[in-house]
């Protein structure tokens, strides 16, 4: 199932059931998994692996080299999980330094022109829209959704079950669990839907309504508002994820 316009390198490592359409370009360090489907136009390059079953749209662009001014040579990589979907313009970018990774995760989906620049890692079950952006060592934690033309400055994470609005620019980390918004960002309110839809009960929903209202709410100072969660907010495992994200922000948390 591979086309006669397809150009792989043929120390290439495809896996069986693989489909691969015309002017496709696979490089020497490229490994596929069973069942890809690259439907045309498709360069992949660099020391790149894509796990099982994953579809790659016409014009994306995986595993080059980075961007980023330090690159300095050496084997950098870019892993891919299983069953991600990359429509057409994805372009995703491998590390920086010699021996490092950008990592993507299972089930995602990444709609048209999304960019994942170098050092990044991103979960499962993301749902990244049409040219949302991530600059270096951005993290993305599972369920999250980023809204189109989201744009995510370096070192920044995203939280889990959490959302931004298109057009947002993020220049601190998205707390689990919430929605942001805006140039800068700001935090709305909590993702209800999302929880909803992934079943996160009623009980850890009402806990993390509690802890939103006390730190982004009520102006308190991060120690003092991370020590009223704690006494005041029942210690659900959403709730302590939630209080040891922000613990543990660099970059501070989004408010």
């Amino acid at each position: 199932m591979i086309h006669a316009s397809a150009i792989i390198h043929p120390q290439a490592r495809i896996g069986t059931n693989c489909v691969i359409g015309p002017f496709c370009v696979i490089g020497e360090n490229v490994t596929l998994g069973d069942g890809c489907h690259l439907l045309s136009h498709v360069v992949i390059d660099g020391h790149t692996t894509l796990g099982r079953e994953n579809q790659v749209y016409p014009f994306a662009s995986i595993g080059l080299k980075s961007q980023d001014l330090k690159w300095k040579g050496g084997v950098t990589r870019l892993e891919i999980g299983d069953r991600n979907v990359f429509r057409e313009g994805v372009n995703i970018h491998s590390a920086t330094d010699d021996g490092k990774a950008t990592v993507i995760g299972s089930d995602n989906l990444l709609l048209t022109y999304v960019h994942i620049a170098h050092d990044c890692v991103l979960g499962n079950r993301i749902i990244m829209s049409s040219y949302a952006a991530l600059a270096g060592h951005v993290v993305v934690e599972d369920h999250a959704i980023l809204g189109g033309f989201t744009a995510v400055h370096q070192f920044c994470r995203i939280g889990r079950f959490s959302m931004t609005g298109g057009c947002s620019r993020i220049p601190q980390d998205v707390a689990p669990f919430m929605i942001v918004e805006g140039n800068p960002a700001e935090t709305r309110t909590v993702n209800k839907i999302g929880m909803d839809r992934h079943g996160i009960s009623d009980e850890a929903q009402t806990a993390l309504r509690q802890a939103y209202k006390i730190f982004f709410r009520e102006e308190l100072s991060i120690p003092n508002a991370l020590a009223k969660i704690e006494t005041e907010v029942p210690p659900l495992p959403e709730v302590q994820h939630l209080v040891q994200f922000i613990r543990s922000s660099e970059r501070g948390v989004t408010r």
